[in-house]
This record gives structure tokens, sequence and C-alpha cells, in this order.
């Protein structure tokens, strides 16, 4: 016969028990879809985006050490179909329709652990002015990069890595933003008043970091 001490103690040992069971079970998927991600990186998007996700091809960003959180933001835009720009519906559409949301942190996670590519150097003078866009802006036309990306534009959370990032892929995203083409609340106010000049300086120089 139970005694309420005794159903007290079965409560006590099923909720630790539980307590256990849950981080392990939690454990275990995130490892298998550390598998499917390593599987999927090494095999499926190496092809476009490099070894450790340090690409050569000024079409495709490096995704060595950017930021996890912006990486998964960015499978879920292209899954949902809400990144607009063309090349986003010819590269990436089909490719992250089968992702699921474990597979897609794990992905977040393996990018955001390999070793950056190195800056590449470039023209002294855009580097020079470039760094000064990023660092302080332009009085009430532009706010200063650094404040959403890093003092070493090396990312924050959903404010991605540009570090090291392709000058070409950088000025192409600029625009598509600018244009609407990629929808980015935060950018679009912040980038309408860049010029062409501005966005190619800024970007020579998150390329040389």
């Amino acid at each position: 016969m139970s005694t309420p001490r005794r159903d007290r103690a079965m409560q006590c040992l099923c909720t630790a028990l539980l307590a256990i069971a849950a981080p392990l079970a939690w454990s275990q998927q995130n490892a298998v879809a550390d598998q499917s991600a390593v599987k999927l990186a090494t095999q499926v998007c190496v092809s476009c985006h490099g070894p450790g996700g340090r690409s050569n091809s000024p079409l495709f960003p490096r995704l060595a050490a950017q930021q996890q959180a912006y990486l998964v933001a960015q499978i879920n835009a292209f899954r949902q179909g809400s990144r607009g720009e063309k090349e986003a519906h010819d590269y990436m559409l089909g490719m992250t329709t089968l992702i699921d949301d474990p597979t897609a942190a794990a992905l977040g996670r393996y990018f955001a652990r390999q070793t950056p590519a190195p800056g590449v150097p470039g023209d002294a003078q855009r580097i020079a002015r470039g760094r000064q866009l990023f660092e302080q802006g332009v009085s009430d036309k532009v706010v200063p990069c650094a404040s959403c990306h890093g003092a070493q534009a090396q990312g924050n959370g959903i404010f991605p890595r540009l570090a090291g990032q392709h000058a070409a892929y950088v000025v192409h995203q600029l625009k598509v933003i600018q244009s609407n083409l990629r929808q980015s609340p935060v950018m679009h106010g912040i980038i309408t008043k860049l010029t062409p000049e501005d966005m190619a300086d800024v970007a020579e120089y998150v390329q040389s970091l």
C-alpha cells in the first residue's frame, strides 16, 4: 500500500530521471544534427563556399568564422523564400528546402568554428577611406558600421562577420539591400545614402581584415 511519503519519493525519483533524460535526448539530437551538418558542409556546401567555408569565388560568401545566429537566420530566409535577390533563388532555395531546424543550427555551429580566411590586401587609399567609413561613419549621412558589426568587423550575433569577406560580394549585397531586393530592416535606413564609391571603399577595407 502506498503512503504519502512513498508517493513523494516516487515523484522525486521520476522528476530526477526526467531531468537526466531530457539533456541526454537533446545532446543526442544535437550529435545527429552535427553529423548531418558536417556531411552537408563537406560534400555539398564546399562546392561553392570552399573547404571550411573559405570560398575563392566572390560570387559565394566566405562562411568560415561567421556568426552562428546570422547563418541560421539566413538559412531560414532562404528556406522561406524571403531572400529576394536572383542569386539567392538560383543557388540556395533548392539547397535549403530540406534542411530542418536542428541541421540549420548545426551548420551554423560548424561554420562558426572554422578558421577564417586571411584578409586580402588592396588599394591603400580605398582601404583608408573605407576604414574611416567603417569606424566613424559620415556625420549625419552614415552611422559607423562598427557599431553593429564590431570594431574588427568580427560580427555580433545576428550582425554578420564582414572581416575577410570578398569585396565584390559585400558591394553586391549592399546594392541589393539598398534597392530592397533583399530585406534587411536594420540596414535599409542605414545605407540609404551610401554612394557606389562608399560601398567600394568599405568593402575593400573589410576584405583586408
